[in-house]
């Protein structure tokens, strides 16, 4: 591992870098926040997939090209011009550079964690959760209402975990993790009647309360449910390509065979993980 010196020296690199590339290079140069925003975006959900493989290499990559953005938006914050596609310049900004950053980020984590900078006591990690949606009520500048400080561009599926997680962090829960099958039950019973109905009813609506019951159930029993469903996805994807591998070596076109022999397929898949 290094030391903290030449953490802080090759942090530095990074910095000097970025101020060559934004004066140098003509891409680096035309950058804004909002051309920035969407890579940004795609960055973080390569990291994400990097973790979710457990690809040590990959994530260590990937966590550069998400530090890069990072330093990337901090040097334009400190530049003296408008770094946005829409406001004009004669409107009044404040600029920011990347030490700001670091000590806005420094300032609120002693802030949220009083129970190692203060007074407060805590003794698991499920106390700590507790005490950060206390802290972060009462934090200036922060979020006034329970759920204020979830993104509305978060995914539909981790942000039903994070309104669960919030709401249960002031006493909103279940007395027992138990009863929440028979919510469960209940929304799966309400979506098989609608989905009976001659005249469509209301199928969506109905498949979403579902599905926000079931990841209130894998909160309940720590469960991530945007990492289980990925872990899903990675599982059948496997074994589909095994089957479409092992078609192609028999000669068959998968559209041509019958349900029967890629099942027959996709259970050799199964055992032969």
């Amino acid at each position: 591992m290094s030391s903290r010196e030449e953490q802080l020296k090759a942090f530095e690199r990074l910095l000097d870098i970025m101020d060559d590339l934004r004066e140098k290079c003509p891409w680096d140069r035309k950058q804004t926040f909002d051309s920035l925003r969407q890579n940004t975006i795609e960055e973080t959900y390569e990291l994400a997939t990097a973790i979710s493989r457990h690809d040590m290499n990959e994530i260590c990559k990937e966590l550069g090209d998400v530090l890069l953005h990072v330093v990337f938006y901090a040097k334009m914050g400190s530049e003296e011009k408008w770094n946005f596609s829409g406001p004009s310049e004669d409107e009044p900004r404040e600029s920011f550079d990347i030490a700001d950053v670091c000590n806005r980020l420094c300032d609120k984590l002693i802030f949220r964690h009083p129970h190692v900078y203060g007074d407060e006591a805590a003794k698991n990690a499920e106390e700590v959760s507790h005490l950060w949606e206390q802290v972060k009520l009462k934090e200036k500048g922060g979020n006034k209402t329970v759920l204020g400080g979830i993104p509305d561009s978060l995914p539909s599926l981790v942000k039903a975990y994070r309104i669960q997680d919030k709401v249960a962090n002031v006493g909103f829960d279940w007395e027992k993790r138990e009863d929440v099958w028979d919510k469960v039950k209940e929304e799966l019973n309400e979506l098989q009647a609608e989905l009976m109905k001659s005249d469509g009813g209301n199928k969506e609506a109905e498949f979403g309360d579902l599905l926000f019951a079931m990841i209130n159930a894998a909160r309940l029993y720590k469960i991530r449910p945007d990492n289980a469903l990925e872990q899903t996805n990675l599982k059948f994807m496997r074994r589909f390509n095994y089957l479409e591998q092992r078609a192609k070596e028999k000669g068959h076109d998968l559209k041509d065979m019958t349900l029967d022999e890629m099942e027959a397929l996709w259970q050799e898949a199964k055992t032969n993980e």
